[in-house]
């Protein structure tokens, strides 16, 4: 079976991953792996940083990577504090 790192250190979503594609790929996680990566999110959007996290993993390992960035959007806000949450 492929292996497929979860570029994340979030339990919770690396658990929903797992359930998810786990009867397709050895899903493993960044600590699974002994990785560690932090790169700078410099995305505007929360795609540009999955891909920025994803890519950082990718290069380290060579190992297919998923990676996902969310945050809090909130209308009444104009959209803040958006990809900008986590900071």
């Amino acid at each position: 079976m492929e292996k497929l790192i979860v570029a994340s250190n979030n339990k919770g979503k690396i658990a929903e991953i797992k359930a998810i594609l786990s009867d397709m790929y050895d899903v493993r996680s960044l600590k699974e792996e002994n990785i560690v990566s932090d790169p700078e999110e410099t995305g505007v959007t929360f795609a540009e940083n999955a891909v920025i996290k994803a890519k950082a993993v990718y290069e380290l390992t060579g190992i297919a990577t998923l990676a996902d960035d969310s945050g809090l959007v909130v209308d009444a806000l104009g959209g803040a504090p958006g990809v900008q949450s986590a900071r």
